[in-house]
C-alpha cells in the first residue's frame, strides 16, 4: 500500500499550465497524474465514476468558481485531497476554500520541490500551504482587527459620517466647530487603522457598530 503510486488529476484552463505540471510530477516516483481537464464540469463528471487521491484545482475556470467547486467535489468524493493552485493570493479567498473543504492552498510560482512536499503532505491527511500562502495567512485581516473602544460621541459621529454627512453638516447638527468634527474624524480613522472614510465606514460595518440605512 505504501508503494502505491499517487494518483493526480490537475484542473486549470491554461493547457501550458497542464502539460508543465504533468512533466515535472510525473518525474516523482510516487506521483502519477492520470488525468487533465480545462473545465468544472469535465472534474464533476470524472469523479462521480473514479477514485482521485490528489486534484490540483486552479481558482478561476471558464464555468465554474474554484472555491465553490471544492465543496461540489468534496460532497461527491470525501476522501480526496483538493489543493487549491492558483495565482490569487488574497486571504479571504485562501481562507474559503480551506473553509470549503480544500486540503491545502498553493500560489502558481511555488517550486516543483515545495510543491511536492504538499502534495504528499495533503496525501497523508494534512492541511498544506506553500511558504508564501502561509506568510499571507499568518498577517490579521481586518476582520482580525480588535474592535476599537469609541465614546458616545465618536459613535455618535461615526453614524453621520455612514450617512453622508460633511463635517460642516455635523458640526452643526451637534453643535460643535467643524475643527473639533474633523479632530473626531481624524481619531476615528486612527482607531480603525482605516486610510479614508470609505474604509472606515467598511470596518465600522464589518464590526456591527454602524448600521447602513
Amino acid at each position: 500500500m505504501e508503494n502505491r503510486k499517487i494518483n493526480i488529476i490537475i484542473v486549470d484552463d491554461h493547457p501550458i499550465v497542464i502539460e508543465g505540471l504533468k512533466m515535472m510530477l510525473n518525474n516523482q516516483p510516487r506521483f502519477n497524474v492520470s488525468e487533465s481537464f480545462t473545465s468544472g464540469s469535465e472534474i464533476i463528471d470524472f469523479i462521480r465514476s473514479h477514485k482521485v487521491d490528489i486534484i490540483l484545482l486552479d481558482i478561476t475556470l471558464p464555468d465554474a468558481n474554484g472555491t465553490e467547486l471544492c465543496r461540489e467535489i468534496k460532497k461527491i468524493s470525501p476522501e480526496t485531497a483538493v489543493i487549491m493552485f492558483s495565482n490569487r493570493s488574497e486571504r479571504s479567498i485562501i481562507m474559503q476554500s480551506i473553509q470549503n473543504g480544500a486540503s491545502g492552498y498553493i500560489l502558481k510560482n511555488t517550486s516543483i520541490d515545495e510543491l511536492v512536499v504538499c502534495i504528499q503532505g495533503a496525501y497523508s491527511g494534512n492541511i498544506v500551504f506553500c511558504n508564501e500562502t502561509r506568510q499571507i495567512i499568518s498577517k490579521p485581516s481586518q476582520n482580525d482587527l480588535p474592535i476599537p473602544r469609541l465614546t458616545k460621541r465618536e459613535k455618535q459621529i461615526l453614524q453621520m459620517v455612514a450617512e453622508g454627512k460633511t463635517s460642516m453638516m455635523i458640526a452643526d447638527e451637534l453643535f460643535l466647530s467643524p475643527l473639533t468634527v474633523d479632530t473626531h474624524r481624524k481619531n476615528l480613522l486612527q482607531k480603525f487603522h482605516a486610510k479614508n472614510s470609505t474604509e472606515l465606514i467598511n470596518r465600522a460595518v464589518q464590526q456591527n457598530l454602524i448600521e447602513i440605512k
